[in-house]
């Protein structure tokens, strides 16, 4: 992956991820993760957004890794 790319990690702010990842907004909202609100990003990190929706840290891990998952697939 291009360094130019941020890491997904929980500490990415959800703009920085969306932007850089554009298939995470149908990706989170599968997972009841909602970060588009009024056509606008949500606020803070995807962690923070996890925290609000009761999503463990080890539920949180799993998404992580699955939304590396699919970023490797995506041809750059």
């Amino acid at each position: 992956m291009s360094s130019t790319f941020p890491e997904i990690s929980a500490q990415i702010p959800v703009a920085d991820l969306i932007v850089a990842y554009p298939f995470s907004i149908s990706f989170l909202a599968s997972r009841n993760l909602h970060c588009i609100i009024c056509g606008e990003p949500v606020w803070g990190t995807l962690e923070e957004l996890a925290r609000d929706k009761h999503i463990t840290g080890e539920q949180l891990a799993e998404i992580i890794e699955d939304l590396k998952t699919e970023a490797g697939k995506i041809s750059r």
